[in-house]
């Protein structure tokens, strides 16, 4: 089993004809990703990599069943191409685009819950979700890492590769990259209650960073409502203070959002936090071994 995106899934990629999309489209379905079409209005009629091209996100899900979205757009379109696949119902979103302004997405994300939260969206500034095996939505690597029963949910791309690939002899159930920016559409929190609710996923890493408060309320939901072993690792132990560093939303505070608080706040509900993502690893093996 996986969380969101699984064998069955249906993927359009909307950007699929520009330089970044044709280039994923072609790792995705390398992966085994059952991409069915892409969406460009202006060469809507045409085919792209053996896939249709549609004229709109609504148009390709009556043509195709699809029900996951990949956009990769320039961040100046992001806004209307999310509200786009919003507003044709799609059920998965997974904006890659990065430098989309914190405006634009938090438009697009209110407007997902105007209209219901139908559209479960990942991102912007993300590599995207990828379950082992089944599919791969977005630009995580798919040779780095094998079937298994761990979940991932990280801000950091690089850092979800790394943990992927040495975690690979064990495997994964779904990793999900949920991007560092101020806003996001998915958090830890959706991701942690869904890897408690998925029967095949037995224990979560979870990946975040400096600045902002996401790890301590994740660390409260994991206190009250998860049950499956957690590790952690928060990047930016050694980072000045009063910096934005890397990500957007990675600027701190005083003491509010810094890796020392994080950690703590992980550590005080029974979550092992590792020092270097390597230590992160050792400590989900130890965990799995025991199972």
């Amino acid at each position: 089993m996986a969380i969101w995106l699984n064998d069955s899934s249906k993927v359009i990629v909307q950007g699929m004809t520009g330089s970044e999309g044709t280039k994923h489209t072609r790792r995705m379905l390398a992966a085994g990703t059952n991409i069915v079409g892409g969406v460009n209005a202006r060469k809507a009629g045409t085919t792209h990599e053996g896939l249709p091209v549609f004229g709109t996100v609504a148009e390709a899900m009556e043509r195709t069943g699809a029900d996951v979205s990949v956009v990769f757009v320039p961040p100046k379109f992001t806004k209307d191409a999310v509200i786009e696949a919003i507003d044709a119902g799609i059920g998965l979103c997974v904006v890659i685009t990065e430098g989309v302004p914190v405006h634009d997405t938090t438009a697009f994300w209110a407007h997902a819950v105007a209209t219901g939260n139908r559209t479960r969206i990942i991102g912007p500034n993300c590599p995207g979700i990828a379950s082992p095996g089944k599919s791969n939505a977005g630009i995580i690597p798919a040779d780095i890492t094998t079937e298994g029963r761990i979940g991932l949910v990280s801000k950091s791309g690089t850092l979800t590769y790394q943990l992927m690939y040495e975690l690979r002899d064990i495997g994964f159930s779904t990793a999900v990259g949920i991007g560092g920016d101020p806003v996001i559409g998915t958090t830890h929190i959706d991701c942690l209650q869904a890897f408690q609710e998925d029967p095949e996923t037995d224990a979560i890493v979870m990946i975040g960073e400096i600045g902002g408060d996401a790890e301590e309320r994740a660390a409260a939901y994991i206190d009250q409502h998860v049950t499956k072993p957690v590790v952690a690792y928060v990047a930016g132990f050694t980072a000045p203070e009063g910096k934005t560093m890397g990500h957007a939303g990675a600027i701190v505070s005083g003491s509010s959002g810094t890796a020392q608080a994080k950690k703590e706040a992980l550590e005080k509900v029974g979550v092992r936090v590792g020092k270097t993502p390597s230590e992160t690893a050792r400590l989900m093996r130890e965990i799995m071994k025991s199972r």
